[in-house]
């Protein structure tokens, strides 16, 4: 179940050289605006010392890592919203992602034109979050009229969306995102059908020069601060050195070159694991000796839910699934060692399957 994250920002930011670093793809990165048109998706393996431990446990003929996927989507100015720029392609596309990254540029650069004429990474984060703003508030304002029609008439359930919807409008008045607005689980109903932009979850990612790979600068502060009450993360790299870090395929040479700036590992990794964290996905395993292969599931899923994600046989016929803990099989080597210490868990339809686990699942159909 591969999930997308949109990858956005203004142009010139450097959403295709962290794009073409993360994937490998070729989306042309240029000095200039909308240097990329057509959305490009890039599928990457999520990182995961974990099947590492597997394979040299079980020695198996591959082994498969589980994938996320990455959107670049064409950059937006200033009244996108009302079409200007390639903002109605924008909106669409962005439409159609699971999460969000924001690359904000917090570096100078001569060479390297602004679309503003100057680095201020709130102006360029408040232009986007403007523009999803009011594209948000007019699907609001077209639902409210649609539902008032029906409230009028005296029908309870019609009364009490059209209050939350009357929420949802107030807020993005005040210039906040969807996400922010404070409502009830069950509230999110009442838009779940027109899909806002900005109740998606997003991520910043703090685009930095060379030597602010370690400290940060005054940019990437302001940024955080500003972002502090959105419980958003931020993720500072340099898409510079990580499509230099790209280029290597030993990775001993990869590993000199990440210590020459002081890194432990690269900020696409980084980006990666926390656009998975993100979309609220774990990772189970299955490990055999023709295959060991980590599996994406959302967080809370039950077992056979997570065992239709191999096959929907797997969850029409679930009779059982036999849990291994990763600690476990690394203490005790192999599988029939586990059983015969008793470190498999038969587990049952009610079972929710936490991220590490080794699971086998037994079905009938």
């Amino acid at each position: 179940m591969a999930l997308q994250c949109g990858i956005v920002g203004l142009p010139n930011v450097g959403k295709s050289t962290l794009f073409n670093a993360l994937s490998s793809a070729k989306a042309e990165a240029a000095n200039f605006p909308f240097c990329t048109i057509e959305p490009n998706v890039g599928v990457v393996t999520v990182p995961d010392p974990r099947l590492k431990v597997l394979e040299k446990l079980v020695d198996p003929e591959r082994v498969m890592p589980t994938v996320i996927e990455f959107v670049d989507i064409a950059g937006l100015v200033k009244g996108a919203s009302k079409g200007e720029g390639l903002g109605n392609k924008f909106l669409a596309n962005i439409r159609e992602v699971d999460a969000i990254v924001h690359v904000i540029r917090c570096f100078n650069d001569d060479n390297v034109v602004h679309v503003a004429g100057k680095v201020d990474p709130i102006f360029d984060k408040e232009v986007i979050d403007t523009e999803l703003q009011l594209k948000d508030l007019e699907s609001v304002e077209k639902k409210i009229i649609r539902i008032e029609k029906i409230a009028k008439s005296g029908d309870a359930k019609a009364k009490k969306e059209l209050e939350i919807l009357k929420v949802f409008k107030a807020g993005l008045e005040a210039g906040k995102n969807a996400r922010a607005i404070d409502v009830e689980k069950e509230d999110l109903e009442a838009i779940r059908d027109i899909h806002l932009l900005t109740i998606k979850p997003v991520l910043y990612v703090a685009n930095v020069d060379e030597g602010s790979i370690q400290e940060g600068n005054e940019f990437v502060e302001k940024l955080k601060a500003n972002v502090k009450d959105e419980n958003a993360e931020v993720i500072m790299l340099c898409a510079a050195i990580e499509s230099q870090i790209a280029e290597f395929e030993d990775m001993e040479e990869k590993e000199m070159f990440l210590g020459e700036y002081g890194l432990e590992e690269s900020g696409l990794n980084r980006l990666i694991r926390a656009a998975y964290d993100l979309l609220d996905l774990i990772t189970y395993f299955t490990a055999g000796k023709q295959e060991v292969r980590a599996w994406t599931i959302k967080k809370g899923w039950k077992a056979p839910a997570a065992a239709g994600v191999i096959h929907t046989d797997f969850e029409r016929g679930f009779i059982k699934a036999e849990v291994i803990k990763l600690p476990d099989y690394e203490a005790f080597k192999t599988e029939a060692a586990c059983r015969e210490n008793g470190k498999i868990a038969v587990e049952g339809k009610e079972y929710v399957v936490k991220d590490g686990d080794i699971m086998h699942f037994r079905f009938n159909v």
